[in-house]
């Protein structure tokens, strides 16, 4: 039916309305589907209709017909106006060629291949086969001309034909075309719109990719202006870094020239600061700290003064009489004409800044980039220092920002002190980060430094703390606590660090002092020497400032430290608990204490003679010093106010027990009188303590007894355990029945103020934070465990021994043992003790760890060898067979001038290297003790080297050793563990280089001792001073003797901090570090040797005569001699254990000692 649609659909193209012609009745109407009625007749002879095909409207937007042709009209003659017949036949023929020049072929087609179908289908009206028979199919074939296939089809035969079989599927088609027109349309108009649509959104995304693009031009310009700016930062703040850095350099170039033993010592009146009784060298407190985080050291302070300022605004506020503000005024005008000299005394010729700098020395400067910049805050003491932390891969620095308004709000005269403004720390310095609380938000880190110091940042959020200690590198904690090195570590909460420590367990098995163990509870709760508001704190230990005697073993002298100091006395602890049961308020909870226990102006009151907290508390009371009744001037009226005042109850600060110098008014402050008169100048003494280093001697005794040891724990559960507070803003029952809540504010999580909107309240709160006291964080929820008795720990240590002498050991030598060094510690591989005798041979003996106390007294030569076994030593194989004597001798280039004694020998903690000095050619070597091979030799000084030192150290860490020489000199050298061998700097690290070059002497140095810890150097030197440099080469102070007393040939220093001294013919005298000279003491006997105890409290002295003896060290009072020895004792040895005592004696043997040092410890420490 297709085939027929498309014949009469071809057909109906190729009909036209032909003229009448009598010839062709058959042509007198032309086919058209709708041309007939419904019998099939035509409906009108004269009107016929041309279809011309046309072009689908690709738009979608024209109308066209359905059929897909455009109807022409032509009129009822087919005549076409203005031609005439021929000429009208000749144009139709051309129409009928050009409109169906291309239709006729494939009519033709059709026809042909389809012949055999359509003959059976178009037939005649008398049913003849109109193709084959009526000679149509020939025609198709043969005929060319598209006029005689027209005439053709429109024959009448044809037409009835197409009309019968081919008319419905015309329609068919008809109809199907004009569906397929309607889905073309439709797709079309989808596709449109779906183009439309696509269009659309393409222009949108070019619109927000534009919008993007802009963004990110405008914020590259704004991170490109940012990054400009950090650099120009970054390199100013290098400059200002740098600049101190000079400035600092210079100012100890000039201490070492102008000070009393410098080159220019002459002159050095002007460096110091006048009065009216003299000249005066004002002195600060040096940030430097020990192991146990105390800091003892006072510096010299450039920038010190009495702040006469201070004392006359005082004066006018406070109604003081005329004659002391005159006084004042006058005080004010010589201290104003005192800096105007020093600024005269300034170079004024010296380049500016800008002439000292190289484009290639800001590029080492600032190599590296720069992973992470943030802003924060430095908090120091007495100051709040906004600015830039900037982080590379290798240093930390920090610019402080001086146009910012908290910056300009801090007092100009602290900022002096303030040594971190324009830091710069590179990783290798850092040795600890903490977590820390800044105005109770956990938004803060602490960074410890090999320099011994710490520096704290506060930051926006505790996500931009992460992010720092990320960037920092990965030390955690250090090493001191028993927690692995880690970045969790340093993020880890106070009690997750208490629980995961080992400090408690060695506190209760007395490995660590009480002290000790509260400054480890001090810092990981979060106080620290940086912030005053949370400055550590420790307890009352003592009730007793009023007796002329102080018994230790009495419990009546002691405070209950179960008690909170608010509690202690029983009215006053009524009062504070009715306040607590009255109070009535919807927003505050009930509290006992409206003040606290540790606040920045007590601690500033209590340090208020002491540098750089002069100037903090100036700054913190307006300028001026505080009335005199207010002001710190009495131990025991502090002790009393504690008990009475309702707004008093304040506890102590760690310097109360190791500090005497915060007792003396050594800078000559006006601190002004009191009512009844009472000038305040040093603080007024117990009656027991004759001075402020026996009252801080003997607090710290109090608190290390077995008194305050076995109710430690229950202080601890108040200030950092379960009696602290409770969860929430209510207290914990505990803390309520103990009399120990505080204001709520005092509290960590008391309040969000990082989410805080209100910026007037949020300002409040953090001035009452400030103000007001902080509460350490909770390291506890459950009670802490008692320390372990002492008779637990050492059930035989009250038990004497009925035989001191252990053994002695001779070599076959005979000569004088002139050194011993005793590397006992049973973790080292061969615990041994190395000797040195005056023959230049050395031997390593080892040492039984596992010896015990024996009960009489045998000697080497007579015992067998199974009680050799028991023995505490036993001889150097080398040595006792007599084989291979060379592995054994030093060399015979010694110097003759030197003598052999026990300061010029140093060995290393595992006893594998032998330091000596006092050869020939001005160096000294290291020896390998296995083979006496000489490993280095080290050369530095201008003349021989007469003394040696070495500091502590344990097994894996470096040391310091320095040397004195004849030039009057004492370098220091650091000895690297790693390599073994005396390391130089960074640039020739293979080449020995000394650390520092310490000057002052005028003749050969005699003697030396220095310490890493207290990061003190002390020399000796022939008829001179004893002088005390740091360990980076400032000259400190000189120990003056009497004038009696001659050269110094042995010195020592503890960890407390005392200084012992021993001149010629036996003198002795003792000093603190900063100088102050204790006591002094004529021997009777020439003494050649000393040690001290672990603790410092005990020292051992040998003479020439062979007698051992035990002194105190801090009044230098002889306690104990031993039994006198075979010869003169030219050398002494303490083991590890602090059990033993080793003699090196002139006759080439060594006797070993038992000794007790808690014997005398017991015996003298009760009554003062």
């Amino acid at each position: 039916s297709s085939i027929l649609a498309n014949i009469h659909s071809s057909a109906a193209i190729i009909s036209t309305s032909p003229v009448p012609n009598p010839a062709h009745p058959v042509a007198a109407t032309t086919y058209h589907p709708e041309a007939v009625n419904g019998s099939g007749e035509p409906l009108d002879n004269y009107q016929a209709t041309i279809l011309v095909p046309q072009e689908p409207a690709l738009n979608g937007l024209n109308k066209v017909p359905e059929s897909g042709m455009m109807p022409v009209a032509t009129n009822k003659m087919g005549e076409e106006s203005g031609l005439a017949p021929s000429a009208r036949e000749a144009s139709l023929t051309q129409k009928l060629e050009g409109a169906l020049g291309s239709v006729c072929p494939l009519l033709r087609e059709i026809m042909v291949d389809f012949a055999p179908f359509l003959s059976r289908t178009l037939v005649g009206s008398h049913g003849q086969d109109l193709l084959v028979e009526g000679k149509g199919l020939s025609t198709f074939k043969n005929s060319t001309s598209v006029v005689e296939l027209v005439m053709l089809l429109c024959s009448q035969e044809w037409q009835n034909s197409l009309q019968k079989h081919a008319g419905l599927a015309f329609i068919e088609l008809i109809n199907e075309g004009r569906l397929l027109s309607h889905a073309m349309k439709d797709h079309i108009v989808r596709v449109a719109n779906e183009a439309e649509f696509i269009l659309n959104r393409m222009r949108a995304d070019d619109v927000l990719k534009h919008a993007e693009f802009e963004s990110l031009c405008a914020q590259t310009a704004v991170d490109r202006k940012e990054e400009e700016m950090m650099c120009d930062h970054l390199i100013t703040a290098a400059r200002r870094r740098d600049s101190l850095v000079a400035a600092r350099a210079l100012e100890k170039v000039l201490n070492i020239l102008t000070n009393r033993h410098g080159a220019w010592g002459q002159n050095s009146k002007g460096t110091l600061r006048a009065t009216e009784n003299g000249q005066v060298e004002f002195l600060r407190l040096d940030a430097w700290e020990d192991d146990a985080r105390r800091r003892k050291r006072l510096v010299r302070n450039p920038h010190g003064s009495c702040h006469p300022e201070g004392t006359l605004k005082a004066a006018i506020e406070h109604g003081a009489p005329e004659d002391a503000i005159l006084q004042a005024r006058e005080e004010l005008h010589r201290q104003l004409a005192m800096t105007r000299r020093q600024h005269q005394l300034q170079s004024t010729d010296l380049l500016d800044d800008s002439d000292f700098w190289d484009d290639k020395d800001l590029d080492s400067e600032l190599a590296g980039s720069v992973s992470l910049s943030t802003r924060c805050r430095l908090i120091a003491p007495g100051i709040i220092a906004p600015g830039m932390l900037s982080i590379t891969q290798s240093e930390l620095f920090f610019e402080v920002d001086e146009d910012d308004i908290e910056f300009k709000k801090n007092d100009p005269e602290a900022i002096k002190y303030c040594d971190h403004v324009h830091g710069k720390w590179h990783f290798s310095e850092i040795r600890a980060i903490f977590s820390r609380r800044y105005l109770l938000q956990n938004i803060a880190l602490e960074i410890f430094l090999a320099s011994r110091t710490s520096i704290m940042f506060a930051f926006d959020s505790q996500k931009t703390v992460k992010r720092v200690v990320k960037s920092l590198p990965c030390v955690g904690v250090g090493i001191k606590y028993g927690i692995p090195q880690t970045r969790r570590a340093s993020l880890m909460s106070p009690r997750q660090i208490f629980q995961q420590s080992n400090m408690t367990q060695k506190w209760q098995r007395r490995e660590i002092s009480n002290f000790e163990y509260l400054m480890f509870l001090n810092t990981i709760a979060g106080r620290t020497y940086n912030d005053l508001n949370q400055y550590p704190v420790f307890p009352w230990v003592l009730t007793n400032y009023e007796s002329p005697e102080l018994d230790l073993s009495l419990p009546s002298n002691y405070r209950d430290l179960s008690k909170p100091v608010g509690a202690l006395n029983p009215s006053r602890r009524a009062f504070f608990e009715e306040r607590y049961e009255t109070w009535e308020h919807e927003v505050i909870p009930p509290f006992h204490y409206g003040t606290h226990y540790s606040t920045a102006a007590f601690t500033l009151n209590w340090l208020v003679r002491v540098e750089p907290f002069t100037t903090l508390f100036l700054a913190l009371q307006g300028g001026k010093f505080d009335h005199a009744n207010r002001m710190f001037a009495s131990i025991g009226q502090s002790w009393k106010n504690c008990q009475r005042d309702t707004s008093d109850v304040k506890e102590l600060i760690p310097e109360f027990f190791y500090l005497p110098e915060m007792l003396v008014n050594k800078n000559g402050y006006q601190l002004g009188r009191q009512e009844d008169g009472t000038l305040v100048g040093d603080v007024i003494l117990p009656p027991w303590a004759a001075s402020p280093e026996e009252f801080v001697r003997i607090n710290r005794m109090a608190l290390e007894s077995e008194f305050v040891s076995c109710q430690l724990h229950q202080w601890i559960d108040l200030i950092f355990g379960y009696k602290q507070r409770g969860s929430g803003r209510r207290a914990s029952p505990e803390a309520v029945r103990s009399t120990n809540v505080f204001y709520y504010l005092t509290y960590e999580g008391s309040v969000d103020l990082e989410n805080m909107k209100d910026t007037v309240m949020k300002e409040a709160i953090e001035n009452q934070i400030k103000n007001f006291g902080q509460t350490p964080s909770q390291l506890l929820m459950e009670p802490h465990p008692p320390r372990s008795s002492a008779m637990h720990i050492s059930p035989m240590m009250f038990s004497p021994v009925t035989e001191e002498l252990c053994m002695i050991m001779k070599f076959l030598s005979n000569s004088p043992i002139c050194h011993i060094s005793a590397n006992t510690y049973p973790q080292l591989p061969l615990p041994s003790v190395v000797t040195v005798t005056c023959n230049q041979n050395f031997a390593v003996n080892r040492w039984n760890c596992n010896y015990s106390a024996p009960m009489h007294s045998p000697t080497y030569s007579d015992s067998t060898q199974p009680q050799a076994n028991q023995l505490p030593l036993a001889m150097d194989p080398l040595l006792m067979m007599n084989v291979a004597p060379h592995k054994r001798h030093l060399g015979d280039t010694f110097s003759q001038h030197v003598r052999m004694r026990s300061g010029c020998f140093v060995t290393t903690v595992d006893s594998r290297f032998l330091v000596a000095c006092g050869f020939w050619d001005k160096s000294f070597r290291v020896f390998a003790t296995e083979s006496a091979k000489i490993i280095q030799i080290v050369y530095g000084h201008f003349g021989v080297v007469t003394c040696l030192a070495r500091s502590e150290c344990n097994i894996t860490s470096d040391c310091y050793i320095a040397s004195g020489s004849e030039d009057c000199t004492v370098l220091l050298w650091h000895w690297n563990a790693r390599t073994q061998t005396i390391a130089g700097d960074n640039a020739n690290p293979d080449i020995p280089t000394p650390r520092a070059t310490l000057t002052g002497h005028e003749n050969e140095v005699t003697c030396i001792v220095v310490s890493a810890e207290l990061g003190l150097v002390v020399s000796g030197s022939k008829s001179g001073p004893v002088l005390v440099h740091t360990t980076s080469g400032d000259l400190l102070r000189s120990l003056e003797a009497p004038d009696r007393f001659g050269t110094p040939e042995l010195c020592a220093l503890s960890r407390e901090g005392m200084v012992v001294v021993c001149y010629g013919l036996g003198s002795l005298c003792n000093f603190t570090i900063n100088g102050r000279r204790l006591r002094s003491e004529s021997h009777h006997d020439n003494i050649q040797c000393l040690a001290l105890s672990r603790d410092g409290e005990y020292m051992v002295t040998g003479s020439e005569s062979g007698v051992v003896e035990v002194w105190r060290s801090f009044n230098l009072a002889l306690l104990y001699a031993f039994p006198a020895c075979e010869g003169g004792v030219r050398s002494l040895a303490l083991s590890h254990d602090q059990k033993f005592l080793l003699a090196g004696l002139t006759n080439g043997s060594i006797s070993v000692f038992y000794i007790d040092f808690n014997r005398w410890h017991h015996e003298f420490q009760q009554r003062y």
